[in-house]
């Protein structure tokens, strides 16, 4: 079984990652009950101006050029060393700043960013890049193949085994004379495409935390940990019709939550994101709110290592007795995405949207199946759920309802945050826990924590028919085999009722009334280039 091995730094990076994507989703209970390919012919500025337009027809108006905002954000940032990031949040604000050889839009693609175009060899083992005449980085210097080169060997020695790209990467040909760099493989690999979103960086630049420099539409100005980060229009940008509209935006780090929401209300924010139901029902005038998704799979995650969730049959009792829909009209006002599997229902080339009729809620099947599997009167069942994220709370607490209905005693288990790390997503000593997981654009990247042998597998799932197809979908390079593959793969996570699989959350975004152009993405990003000032009508 081909897996990612882990890396000498793994652990370190697991913690930040699901640390601060799930913060996405947290905060405490009275604040925070709804919160979280190939392109190569469409430039990003195009399909950026699009998307923006599309997500927010109801708010567009005539850009115009200038002004400042604020925005929102209840954490600090980790690092502006774009290479060593590895949360959602840090990876969200410095999207403003640098660009991989491709970038993400919000349909999902990947188009030319850094390089002008690229080329994939048949067997997947060789990915080409030429890169855009004249682009420069913010200090004015041009970019070259041999900075290309070295972003791409930095990143893959920090990540280590950890990352695909550090695993298979055999070299990196840099081609000044062509302008090209060309990526060696030691075997085919079709799903690179999304980590080559890596910063490219000035390989003179010794200090990138300290000093960022990017190809990105912002630049840096000033970073006050703790206060905020305050970020330019790069007027030397490379795509001229996308430009960044607005002159200056501040990221402003609050305390928590509650914090922001007041800060929002009295007029000191243009923007914050993660609203509840409730500050949506009670946001101030001069604001409206967008509506998207926080582009991460939560679910009744559950340990089927051993004790009744070991059988089949009282997983999908499980899944018939909770109220999946319940949990998003409570929770998102029913604003959130039917899920049926661990994927983003925005990878729609991956996403097996069969695997949302596989249950529904049906308590008289659960018991039914429980007394198949022996357990007609119940059993006790233990749900651990980190306390500071009240949203997985309290999707617990109505689980608890649901299957006190079908005579499981459910109890909620409530630990620090550090301790699930430690023991439930580290260790995999649990029952059963309410989470949410993001992911990249990489379809084994949702996947992967489901084979047998995967280090991520803190679930002990184990099924040899969906670890073949894992491998198959991986090593294809035919993209209809390979979405195929892993379509099949998902359907048996959910007729095998890996979890319960509840919803990709909704996200709410409170926005000044004068801005428009505010878009989400299937990936970490405050894009806020497309962001701009309505004219006055």
């Amino acid at each position: 079984m081909k897996k990612k091995a882990l890396k000498k730094l793994l652990s370190l990076v697991i913690v930040l990652t699901v640390a601060v994507a799930l913060c996405a989703c947290g905060g405490d209970k009275s604040t925070d009950e709804a919160a979280g390919a190939e392109g190569a012919e469409e430039s990003a500025g195009e399909a950026g101006q699009a998307d923006a337009a599309d997500n927010n027809s109801s708010q567009a108006g005539e850009p115009t050029t200038g002004g400042s905002v604020t925005v929102g954000m209840t954490q600090d940032l980790v690092s502006l060393d774009p290479h060593v990031i590895s949360d959602a949040g840090t990876r969200s604000v410095v999207f403003n700043l640098y660009e991989g050889l491709v970038k993400p839009t919000t349909d999902g693609e990947l188009v030319p960013a850094v390089a002008s175009d690229y080329e994939i060899s048949s067997d997947a083992k060789v990915y080409t890049f030429t890169l855009r005449d004249g682009i420069t980085f913010h200090d004015g210097s041009e970019v070259t193949v041999e900075d290309v080169k070295y972003s791409i060997e930095r990143y893959a020695e920090i990540y280590g085994e950890s990352s695909a790209l550090s695993i298979i990467l055999e070299e990196v040909v840099a081609d000044s004379e062509n302008n090209t760099v060309e990526l060696h493989l030691t075997e085919g690999n079709s799903e690179l495409l999304p980590e080559l979103t890596l910063a490219i960086i000035p390989a003179s630049n010794e200090d990138p935390a300290g000093n960022p420099i990017g190809t990105g539409p912002f630049q840096y100005v000033s970073y006050t940990p703790g206060q905020n980060l305050v970020i330019s229009r790069y007027d030397g940008y490379w795509n001229a019709e996308r430009k960044a509209y607005l002159d200056e935006v501040t990221f402003k780090f609050l305390a928590d939550v509650e914090t922001a929401y007041m800060e929002l209300q009295a007029g000191t924010l243009d923007i914050l994101d993660y609203l509840t139901t409730d500050q949506v029902a009670t946001l101030a005038d001069g604001y409206y709110v967008a509506e998207g998704s926080m582009n991460m799979v939560q679910a009744l995650f559950l340990n089927s290592g051993s004790g009744p969730l070991a059988d089949a049959r009282v997983r999908q009792a499980l899944n018939y007795a909770v109220d999946t829909q319940s949990i998003n009209d409570f929770l998102f006002g029913g604003k959130s995405k039917k899920i049926g599997t661990h994927m983003l229902t925005s990878m729609a080339q991956y996403y097996n949207a069969d695997t949302e009729n596989v249950y529904s809620y049906d308590p008289q099947r659960a018991m039914e199946l429980l007394a198949d599997a022996g357990y007609a009167d119940g059993f006790d069942l233990t749900i651990t759920v980190p306390s500071s994220y009240s949203q997985h709370v309290s999707t617990a607490e109505i689980i608890v309802e649901n299957l006190r209905a079908v005579n499981i005693n459910a109890q909620i288990e409530l630990v620090e945050w550090n301790t699930w790390l430690t023991e439930v997503y580290m260790g995999g000593e649990f029952e059963s826990t309410v989470i949410a997981f993001d992911g990249t654009l990489a379809p084994s990247d949702w996947l992967e924590r489901f084979c047998s042998d995967s280090a991520e597998n803190f679930m002990h799932y184990s099924n040899e028919e969906f670890d073949a197809l894992y491998e198959k979908a991986y090593s294809a390079v035919d993209q209809e085999e390979k979405s195929q593959y892993y379509k099949e793969a998902e359907m048996i996570l959910a007729e095998d009722a890996a979890n319960v699989y509840i919803q990709e959350p909704a996200d709410f975004v409170g926005i000044r009334d004068e801005l428009a152009g505010y878009s989400f993405y299937p990936a970490a990003a405050y894009d806020m280039s497309v962001i701009y000032y309505k004219s006055a009508e």
